[in-house]
């Protein structure tokens, strides 16, 4: 519930809101490309240099990531930690064909797809199938299936909002299957919404030039993971819960051959033997770079990114990251959680504490974030919420525009959260701040989403490239499915013709090495696994 001090300046929005209705679509108006570039340079995290260091080891020694994750690329494998006992390379615990880490959507497509090549598949996850960023997501997935629209459009969309640093092969590759895996989706039973002739309705989403967004209401990740652990299950896919992966185990000549893995309730770890392994780990939210809060599921700590590191994989744009404009702000419960873009979609204005719409609601995310923050830090004009401040969402103004009951049809689950704690979005702006939300950089794929390790693939939020340095709303959806399905047939393929030599884990003494050399003497056991919120 708000205050009344809150209240008192809900009437400087409301004052406006009549305004800013009548000057729509002209105003607010779009940046320049050049004011873009001066607003992200000078407000956007990605660019305060102190918050970085450089590696010092690894295949991308010399770049800069950040402090958070600086420390556990370089941090000491767990099982150099005495508390863990030798492991016995010469007995397995299980074997199977293909080894999926991450039980999100990336690697639930995975499986589904490997398995329809005879494959035993085997999904190990550190938390449920299920508990991952695919179930944060909420406001929907592009693809380009309408007439007036086209996977080139859907391209130039992305690679502009990538800064035009996306990896051609792997950006073409994720807009010209978008089509099918909206269709493989739809016949697997995600309920999509649709008009009263049965065709998908679509919206526009930041940064997009055709409405291509499509959703099921504000919770479309979770429906679309709801489909996908159904069929998991119904396919008799094997699925370990609380199992994470602790290390990779690779044979003597450098081949992927499986992980050791670690029962999260019981601490016991097990040998696993595969012919292919996937890493479908998700993102990186969980690390709280520079403080921020996150959006992210608990067990985001950027395992995947560790792993492949120690293993010798490169990464891609590991030095960015995505702020998500509006994450809760207020009530202090809510800190961070996500307010879909879909918000925005709808017509919600982000306002100032003196009732002005200060940046356009359809920026991409990368600028909408960095013009709250300048908002807050450099022109005070953000809404003091005890720790900090923040910015209205002009939630009311979607009715006004579109007509009552817009909100409760096309955003329930967002109502519904703010209600518990008597706010009414439908008749009060809620309160916003940037929130950290996906991992825009990653382990480097091919365009079949191999890595440099072989038989090692990656999928998902893990990887790095598809995107560039900034991710369109709709895009991280449509990723998990298209590059999920991709790797679970590019290990279908594989898996026949391969024979795993010895498991060895001399990467890890050889890395172990290295950091010596290099006199880090960071002890943290990494990966992290889950965060320590005790400190």
């Amino acid at each position: 519930m708000y205050s009344n001090e809150i209240f008192e300046l809900i009437k400087k929005v409301e004052a406006t809101r009549q305004e800013r209705v009548a000057a729509l679509p002209d105003r607010p108006v779009r940046m320049t490309a050049d004011e873009k570039t001066e607003l992200l340079r000078k407000f956007h995290p990605d660019h305060i240099d102190s918050e970085f260091d450089l590696l010092k080891i690894g295949p991308n020694a010399g770049e800069k990531v950040p402090k958070e994750l600086a420390r556990l690329l370089q941090g000491k494998s767990m099982l150099l930690n005495s508390k863990y006992t030798k492991i016995d390379l010469t007995k397995t615990d299980f074997e199977t064909d293909i080894l999926i880490i991450g039980g999100g959507g990336a690697g639930c497509a995975a499986g589904i797809i490997a398995s329809e090549y005879g494959a035993k598949v085997t999904i190990a996850t550190k938390l449920r199938i299920g508990d991952a960023n695919t179930m944060m997501a909420e406001g929907g997935i592009q693809a380009a299936v309408k007439e007036n629209d086209s996977p080139a459009t859907h391209y130039l969309d992305a690679f502009g909002g990538g800064h035009f640093a996306a990896q051609a092969d792997l950006l073409k590759k994720l807009v010209s299957d978008g089509p099918g895996a909206i269709k493989w989706l739809d016949e697997l039973g995600v309920m999509f919404d649709k008009d009263a002739d049965g065709v998908m309705i679509t919206t526009h989403g930041g940064g997009t030039s055709r409405k291509r967004m499509h959703a099921a209401a504000d919770y479309t990740g979770k429906e679309i993971m709801r489909t996908l652990r159904d069929e998991v299950q119904n396919r008799g896919i094997e699925v370990m819960d609380y199992t994470a992966a602790i290390e990779l185990l690779l044979d003597e000549d450098g081949k992927a051959c499986g992980a050791i893995l670690q029962n999260m309730e019981t601490g016991d770890n097990l040998t696993a033997r595969a012919k292919v392994v996937i890493l479908a780990t998700g993102g990186a939210g969980r690390l709280h770079y520079q403080g921020f809060p996150t959006s992210n599921h608990y067990g985001a700590t950027a395992d995947g990114l560790v792993l492949a590191y120690r293993a010798g994989v490169p990464l891609l744009y590991a030095d960015t990251f995505q702020y998500h404009p509006t994450g809760v702000a207020y009530p202090q419960q809510l800190f961070g959680a996500l307010v879909t873009e879909k918000v925005r979609a709808l017509g919600a204005m982000l306002v100032n504490i003196d009732g002005e719409a200060f940046v356009h609601p359809l920026e991409t995310r990368d600028v909408a974030a960095a013009a709250v923050i300048r908002e807050c830090k450099e022109r005070r004009k953000g809404i003091d919420i005890g720790e900090g401040s923040g910015i209205w969402l002009d939630s009311p103004i979607i009715e006004t525009i579109k007509g009552e009951g817009t909100i409760e049809r096309s955003i329930p689950a967002m109502m519904k959260m703010f209600l518990n704690y008597g706010i009414d979005m439908r008749k009060v702006p809620v309160l916003i701040y940037p929130t950290l939300h996906y991992q825009n950089g990653g382990v480097s794929i091919s365009e079949n989403g191999e890595t440099a390790v072989p038989n090692l693939l990656a999928a998902g939020e893990v990887v790095g490239g598809i995107h560039g340095r900034n991710r369109l709303m709709g895009n991280s959806l449509l990723d998990v499915i298209v590059f999920g399905r991709n790797a679970g047939h590019t290990a279908g393929a594989k898996f026949v013709n391969i024979k795993p030599g010895n498991l060895s884990l001399a990467h890890v003494t050889k890395f172990e090495s290295e950091r010596a050399a290099a006199g880090i003497t960071e002890a943290t056991p990494s990966p992290m696994l889950l965060p320590d919120y005790t400190r």
